[in-house]
């Protein structure tokens, strides 16, 4: 136990920050059969609330599966479509609701705020009504998603066995420099997408991305492919979103097909997603400075053979100490961190020693 302490200066500590990234990618084989037929595969769990489906990277009841990510559907009041829908109306209206109000919050009357395209909610604008929204794992995303970094691709084409022809790559492209800030949620940025042949217009803003919670917000437009840039199904349907017993608009899916069903439409478009998760790692480095005629005797008992340094052979010989091991007090003398060095370091009066002891939370 130490009797002898030394008590930090503010020039001693210094608090830093660093981001570690892993990159995810996220094949479309594993969302959309790897384990099983289309589209009940063994690593597709749906519920029998019917709200939402899970995607694993293994068949579900196994030990060794790990959850991706949800995927669902969600249709505003305000949509063009919200009064056509015939199959879960409460259900998809009540997600909508239900991620609007987490994402963005409420207004001063208590009224959702609806995910707005551009991210610019006082100045109105075109609004997403029609969501699909894809609630990454924790495991994967960790703290949050590196802005800049993700990209899904998804394949827009007929007919339903090879949707693949043209690639649609949706991204977050400079959004490290040009992201939002006014989400109940932190920060997010607007996904923006280039358009292959299959489209005879030009969407240019896909959907949102939050970074913090790891949500994708896609707009259903991005299934429409003559529009130029609508933002509602309502206004024009052109690209067929077949499902598995039927062909159909992507409106026609959002009005006529439970959740499950539209998630699984959805699953077999898909042909990868990748980004890289951060974490964050906070660190407090405390700069142990030792001066010269400091810390050259050691308290241990064992120091001392009757009333002499053990380690000094002759009287007049200078002290010298070796240590190990760095504590860290709290103002009451109470132990609440142990550094220990690699090897003992010899401590006497003809030098100085600056220990760099790195706390990790």
């Amino acid at each position: 136990m130490s009797t002898v302490f030394k008590t930090f200066l503010n020039n001693d500590i210094k608090s830093t920050r660093t981001l570690l990234h892993e990159a995810i990618p996220i094949t479309g084989s594993i969302v959309s059969g790897t384990y099983g037929t289309f589209p009940n595969g063994e690593n597709i769990k749906n519920y029998a609330h019917g709200m939402f489906q899970s995607v694993y990277d293994y068949p579900y009841l196994s030990s060794s599966a790990n959850h991706i990510f949800d995927l669902t559907v969600g249709v505003s009041t305000e949509s063009a479509i919200s009064a056509s829908i015939t199959v879960q109306q409460a259900k998809k209206v009540n997600m909508y609701n239900q991620m609007a109000g987490t994402l963005m919050g409420y207004d001063s009357a208590g009224n959702v705020i609806r995910f707005d395209a551009d991210g610019d909610i006082a100045a109105g604008g075109a609004k997403i009504n029609d969501a699909i929204f894809i609630n990454f794992a924790r495991l994967l995303q960790k703290d949050e998603i590196k802005k800049g970094s993700f990209s899904i691709q998804l394949g827009p084409d007929n007919p339903w066995l090879i949707p693949m022809t043209n690639i649609l790559t949706i991204t977050d492209a400079n959004a490290q420099n040009n992201y939002r800030t006014n989400s109940a949620v932190g920060d997010y940025g607007i996904l923006t997408c280039s358009v292959g042949g299959a489209f005879g217009g030009s969407i240019s803003k896909a959907g949102l991305l939050f970074y913090q919670a790891g949500v994708v917000v896609l707009t259903s437009s991005v299934f429409q492919g003559g529009t130029s840039g609508s933002l509602d199904p309502g206004e024009g349907d052109s690209l067929m979103f077949p499902l598995p017993d039927t062909l159909t608009t992507i409106s026609g899916a959002l009005t006529g097909t439970v959740i499950s069903g539209c998630c699984d439409a959805f699953r077999h478009r898909i042909r990868d997603i990748s980004f890289n998760n951060t974490t964050e790692l906070n660190s407090t480095i405390h700069f142990c400075r030792i001066n010269n005629n400091e810390f050259n005797y050691s308290s241990n008992p064992t120091y001392l053979s009757e009333s002499k340094i053990v380690v000094k052979n002759i009287q007049l010989d200078a002290p010298v100490s070796y240590f190990t091991t760095v504590g860290l007090y709290s103002a009451d003398n109470e132990l609440l961190a142990v550094a220990k060095l690699s090897e003992p370091l010899k401590k006497d009066p003809t030098n100085e020693i600056t220990v760099r002891v790195r706390l990790d939370y």
